[in-house]
């Protein structure tokens, strides 16, 4: 996998995500699009957390937001299903990323 970046794996989903929210995953990991794949679990968790606090912040969990809702949901499960190539991570992953995802404050 020498070479191979964030963008790169995501283009190489299998199954393809439905074509929206394969746009939508791409906009949200953009800022990560250049890491090395290996760093998708991060990435994924990064770009969902980021996307979930602004939601919160705006209080925009209403139909309107489905399909960042979605995407955020995805992003989570991508990073779970990434980082089951290195079983070793898995608990430290998943107790960071509830960690960080309790520590976003809720809306004002």
């Amino acid at each position: 996998m020498s070479g191979q970046t964030v963008a790169s794996w995501l283009e190489r989903l299998e199954p393809q995500p439905p074509v929206a929210l394969h746009a939508r995953l791409r906009e949200l990991l953009a800022d990560h699009a250049d890491r090395p794949v290996h760093d998708v679990p991060a990435a994924c968790l990064a770009a969902g957390e980021a996307r979930l606090a602004t939601l919160l912040a705006e209080r925009a969990t209403n139909r309107a937001s489905a399909l960042d809702l979605l995407a955020i949901d995805a992003l989570v499960t991508y990073a779970f299903e990434a980082a089951a190539a290195e079983p070793e991570s898995m608990e430290r992953l998943a107790a960071d990323a509830m960690t960080r995802i309790a520590e976003i404050p809720e809306a004002p």
